[in-house]
């Protein structure tokens, strides 16, 4: 801060010129009303001559107006310099009253006005403010001391002598300066100078301006001066001082250059990155107990031969240490309902699991902290499972993984190995923590029923350390030998087969059970998501391919057979490729597909075996199972041929299901009184029971009833009731017991057109938890002995 000079002509510099005594200033009668130009942050003092540059429309209409006439003009300092268009209240009150002497035009188009300040003057009222302003304003007189008032003389010695002091001091003032304020014998314009040629603010000059009289305001200089001359002077001293510590450590960081090249001529160089490493550690979010492994394992790396190969393990294992997030954690979306919504929109139905997600949201916004929960979707493919895990991380605002533990048959995949093995890596859980960059992301664990065990390990048993939430808060892997917490990662595991999955691990997550999808749902997730998804896909806008309900009925019905959707997006995609083609070619279409169009697309239906065909046939009973892709009907179908009582089973059957059939035939045999059947019959007949799609191998205790009933009937000659199915375990004492599966048998029993169930007593419950709409138009029927079971199945 200090004097200041002022850009003129863009080449030189120029100090404002003050006139060199009092009586030299032009003595002009001031008119009443005077055109007021408005100065953004610029005050013209009396005697001054300052340059001005002009820019504003109404600014420029005036100086040309002013010009023209007798070129007296009053200047005033707005209140706010960043007003662009200021009205009279945004005004100061004193301003001066100024002659034009030249003007010159700038290239960019604004004005250059030189001004000469001749007598202060009071804005008394605003007369007009168009085309610009125009006021009645009352000349103000300076009050000037007397000569051999000393306290005059002594301030404005002072005055001279404080700014040459600035001055001098300040390395960006031209030594002009000095020689002007040498040179200047008038006591008005040595202030006056000054004053319009200060560093400060508007407040400031204003208040030089409006101060009563020569002698206030050389009192107000001084004090200003001496504030600046201590401030330049502490600049100065600090300018130096820097110069000397830069000065230092230049040297400083030339020798240790030469230091550097005389210890890497001798093979006992430090790596360049060590340094990097050390700054990159100060900016990590750690606790002390990582940060002392840190530095002890960079010691160590210090001490290596850059020339030897453990020198870069031990790098690649410090990046490690520094890319991991730690206590890097993003912050939860805790506004729950647009978490719903969000979910809702990326996937229909899943209500359980969005429940849960909630209300572990909802104890985070109500605590503050909470452990998160491990969860396992576990239901057939084509479901959801998977892709839900990237909504609901979307959903809470983390990151999202993924690691496939299909087919892993290493524990070091979760594990890591150890540092001393040549490839060395951390497990696949560090090693997606440090991709996602974050301590709390939401990590899917997908087909975790698929891993299996070798001679490398068993990784399930190392899974369920991580799996655990009492124990992941000091996870251990192999390759970066320290603890990490896992407690803040929302892990979901996805299984079709949780059979496949140990008994521990089962334990320490949430089983949720995430069913088939219901005839209505698929229509609905095909129309508002998956007709979305493959017209994006296929760059076909929404005009260019619809298709009705009705053909998206038959797609399901004839040209898939799962619980999910995902072969129903197949077909769908194959019609997107078909218009595509269309569209591609300039050839004719109708926008809407309907069921007639499907054949021509999607070729003829391929499933027709999985709807209810065998009504008043004899031995042959309708039953349901559970399978990897979700639930099937299945028909057990028997015959009897002449012979000696041998029992022949086809189909290829497991042990336990053979063992049913066994079962089923000596219960039948037992109680063949009670049924209407003559002992000799089995004895002279051979009965066969057969399992249709022969390929497939089939398992499982629950087809026990519907082996009893086809059985009954074969031997009773007693047709099955229509549209009947049954499934439930039966005993020789002839008791209906349990089964799981029950939700997936019953979408394919309505897949099937099954109107009517028969179930054990204890399936009870497991109905009473599914939602009305995925059992709606279905009777069940609970049964505890097989007598119950013939007495609705057959007619």
């Amino acid at each position: 801060m200090g004097l200041v000079p002022e850009l003129f002509d863009g080449k030189h510099q120029v100090i404002p010129i003050i006139s060199g005594g009092d009586e030299s200033i032009e003595q002009v009668q001031i008119p009443e009303v005077l055109p007021i130009l408005t100065l953004r942050s610029s005050v013209i003092f009396p005697g001054s001559v300052t340059p001005i540059t002009v820019g504003r429309a109404k600014s420029i209409a005036l100086v040309r107006a002013v010009e023209a006439a007798d070129g007296l003009l009053g200047a005033v300092l707005q209140t706010d310099s960043d007003i662009e268009d200021p009205q009279p209240n945004d005004m100061h009150k004193v301003g001066t009253s100024a002659r034009i002497l030249k003007i010159l035009e700038m290239p960019n188009g604004n004005l250059t006005v030189i001004l000469a300040g001749l007598e202060k003057i009071e804005v008394n009222e605003y007369i007009t403010t168009q085309p610009y302003f125009k006021a009645t304003v009352t000349p103000i007189q300076d009050t000037t001391p007397d000569p051999k008032n000393v306290e005059f003389t002594a301030l404005v010695d002072s005055i001279r002598e404080v700014a040459l002091s600035i001055i001098n001091i300040s390395q960006s003032m031209p030594k002009e300066a000095a020689f002007a304020i040498k040179n200047l014998d008038s006591s008005r314009a040595i202030i006056n100078f000054i004053c319009s040629n200060m560093d400060l603010t508007d407040d400031d000059r204003q208040q030089l301006l409006e101060a009563p009289g020569l002698l206030a305001r050389s009192r107000r200089l001084l004090e200003i001066l001496v504030r600046e001359q201590q401030l330049a002077e502490l600049k100065n001293d600090i300018q130096n001082k820097v110069k000397q510590d830069i000065d230092k450590q230049q040297r400083d960081y030339y020798l240790q250059q030469q230091m550097r090249v005389i210890q890497d001529e001798l093979g006992d160089g430090v790596d360049a990155d060590i340094e990097r490493l050390k700054e990159e550690a100060k900016k990590k979010n750690w606790t002390k107990h990582t940060a002392e492994q840190f530095d002890k394992e960079l010691a160590r790396l210090e001490r290596l031969n850059p020339a030897v190969a453990e020198y870069s393990v031990q790098l690649n294992y410090l990046q490690l240490m520094l890319d991991l997030p730690w206590e890097d954690v993003t912050e939860d979306r805790l506004d729950l309902k647009a978490v719903r919504e969000q979910l809702d929109k990326d996937h229909f139905g899943l209500d359980e699991v969005k429940e849960r997600l909630l209300e572990h949201l909802a104890v985070i916004k109500l605590k503050g902290d909470l452990k998160s929960p491990i969860l396992c979707l576990y239901g057939p493919p084509g479901v959801g499972k998977t892709s839900l895990g990237k909504s609901v991380a979307e959903a809470m605002g983390r990151k999202f993984g993924r690691i496939s533990l299909g087919g892993l048959h290493d524990e070091s995949e979760i594990r890591g190995h150890r540092r001393t093995y040549i490839g060395a890596m951390p497990g696949r859980i560090i090693e997606t923590i440090k991709r996602c960059g974050s301590s709390n992301p939401v990590i899917i664990l997908d087909e975790i029923d698929k891993v299996s065990v070798s001679n490398h390990g068993d990784p399930s048993s190392a899974l369920l350390e991580v799996l655990d939430p009492e124990q992941n808060t000091t996870f251990h892997d192999n390759y970066l030998d320290t603890e990490y917490d896992l407690s803040k990662v929302l892990f979901i595991a996805t299984a079709n087969n949780i059979a496949n999955i140990s008994a521990a691990l089962r334990d320490r997550m949430e089983m949720i059970n995430i069913p088939g999808y219901i005839l209505e749902d698929k229509v609905q997730i095909a129309q508002n998501h998956l007709m979305e998804k493959q017209r994006s896909a296929h760059g076909i806008a929404k005009e260019q391919l619809d298709i009705t309900d009705e053909a998206v009925v038959r797609i399901i019905e004839d040209y898939t057979r799962e619980s999910g959707v995902r072969g129903l997006d197949k077909n769908i995609a194959k019609i997107a490729r078909n218009r595509a083609k269309t569209i591609a070619f300039e050839e004719t279409f109708t926008p809407t597909i309907n069921v007639a169009d499907l054949e021509e697309i999607l070729g003829k239906p391929k499933f027709k075996n999985d709807r209810y065909d065998i009504a008043g046939m004899r031995g042959v009973v309708t039953g349901l199972a559970w399978t990897e892709v979700g639930g099937d009907i299945l028909y057990i179908e028997s015959i009897l041929t002449p012979g000696k009582g041998k029992l022949t089973l086809t189909g290829n059957l497991g042990d336990v299901m053979k063992e049913s059939a066994t079962i089923a035939y000596e219960w039948v045999m037992a109680h063949h009184e009670e049924l209407g059947i003559e002992r000799k019959m089995f004895e002279e007949w051979d009965l066969n029971i057969h399992v249709p799609e022969g390929a497939i191998p089939k398992d499982g205790p629950s087809a026990g009833i519907t082996m009893v009933t086809s059985i009954a009937s074969t031997f009773t000659r007693r047709e099955v009731k229509e549209r009947i199915a049954m499934t439930g375990e039966t005993t020789l004492r002839g008791r209906v017991t349990a089964v799981g599966g029950i939700k997936e048998k019953i979408l394919a029993a309505k897949r099937a057109g099954i109107t009517e169930l028969i179930l054990s007593d204890e399936n009870r419950k497991d109905i009473e938890e599914i939602k009305p709409e995925y059992v709606a138009g279905l009777t069940f029927n609970y049964v505890r002995t097989n007598e119950e079971v013939l007495q609705l199945a057959l007619k």
